[in-house]
């Protein structure tokens, strides 16, 4: 009996999928948990294994949108395949070279001949001129007649350039972000507060440290850490920014998982660090490397990516200076780090050039005031800049 081939189940809140691409044709034999084809999500990429051995038969073509548990395919185990392993072309023979006269060679280049089509008389196989001329006056030639022949209209240049415009459908992953976007705005009162911070600091923690950290720990101390941690001080002292709006009711959230932004190549995916708060900096950088590896490998799962309660995402990795990040709901702040650059600045009546970062903090009007939004910006500027502060959690 045939085994169907289904669409899993990919997490609570999603209900169908896109089916980006099979890898197996139709009629091919399979083994079970081999890879079938990539399931594409509002949320991510999941490749759908085999369920057991056999001759695939497809029934839904690439893509398809299909509901979560609907059919695409079946699996015949007694089934016999009709697709057999492309064999190797057999090894074309180099063509024998075709040796010419000095003559008789300018007169083909000339007459732009084929020589394996001339009759060799000379020594040793050799075309000679007579043998040229021979060829040219008993092979029929044809004869354009440019003025009696209408020309060809010219193809318009879309035609002869196909490629100038292509059109593709949108991915699942990036019609939902766009969604997402677009309901964030429309749904929230967003605003944005600005600030910077001098990276000095850290900077001077990690060229003292890193080597033994990384020796220790297996792990960099990295930047993104040191910024998690100052997100779960500000959030503890403004518990505000950490909660979240649920119709009419404000929903007061004592824990702290962290959403940090990772860039792939299907789009932004945002996984979340839980309980930040028990973690130190070691954790918090396994934990971050773990699911960026993953989600570049397109092995993110949908838990990883459910919750969260605030988020960092990092533009400065591509060179951003500053932006206005967009609330990712139902949270209702977000923190933006950007480019370092060195910036002449004045400490102590003193003009010095530090390493300064542009922080920017995208609120929701609605839940947080503009007073807390602000002071607990500086919150975050003052952990990073005395991150001796996180230790002691004064």
């Amino acid at each position: 009996m045939a085994v169907a081939v289904t669409v899993p189940a990919a997490g609570d809140a999603v209900t169908e999928g896109r089916i980006a691409k099979w890898l197996v044709a139709t009629g091919s034999s399979v083994k079970a948990d081999q890879i079938l084809f990539e399931l594409e999500t509002d949320k991510l990429t999941v490749e759908v294994p085999a369920p057991a051995a056999g001759v695939l038969t497809i029934t839904k073509s690439a893509g398809e949108t299909v509901p979560v548990g609907s059919t695409v395919g079946s699996i015949d185990p007694a089934g016999k395949p009709s697709i057999e392993a492309a064999k190797p072309a057999p090894p074309v023979a180099p063509k024998a070279e075709v040796v010419q006269s000095p003559a008789a060679s300018a007169m083909i280049r000339d007459g732009d001949l084929d020589a394996t089509k001339i009759a060799a008389t000379g020594p040793g196989g050799r075309i000679t001129k007579d043998d040229v001329l021979t060829y040219q006056t008993t092979t029929p030639t044809l004869i354009e007649a440019p003025l009696v022949l209408p020309s060809r209209p010219q193809a318009p240049a879309a035609v002869a350039n196909p490629d100038r415009e292509v059109r593709q459908p949108m991915s699942n992953i990036r019609k939902r972000t766009a969604e997402r976007l677009l309901q964030s705005q429309s749904t929230t009162a967003t605003l944005t507060t600005f600030n910077e911070v001098d990276m000095s600091a850290i900077m001077e923690l990690r060229t003292k440290y890193n080597e033994r950290f990384e020796k220790k720990h297996g792990v960099k101390l990295g930047f993104m850490s040191v910024f998690v941690k100052a997100a779960v001080e500000a959030l503890k002292a403004f518990p505000m920014v950490n909660a979240r709006i649920d119709g009419s009711d404000v929903v007061m959230q004592n824990f702290y998982d962290i959403g940090v932004a990772v860039s792939t190549e299907k789009g932004l995916f945002v996984p979340v660090i839980r309980d930040a708060d028990q973690l130190h900096f070691a954790k918090i950088e396994k934990a971050i490397a773990d699911v960026a590896k993953r989600a570049k490998e397109n092995k993110i799962g949908m838990k990883d990516l459910e919750g969260g309660t605030f988020t960092i995402t990092n533009g400065g990795i591509f060179g951003s200076m500053l932006s206005t990040p967009i609330l990712n709901p139902p949270q209702t702040a977000i923190l933006g780090m950007h480019n370092i650059q060195k910036r002449a600045v004045v400490v102590n009546d003193e003009i010095v050039v530090r390493p300064m970062m542009y922080l920017a903090l995208s609120y929701d009007h609605r839940l947080i005031d503009g007073k807390d939004a602000v002071q607990f910006l500086v919150r975050i500027k003052d952990c990073v800049e005395s991150p001796e502060r996180m230790l002691l959690e004064v």
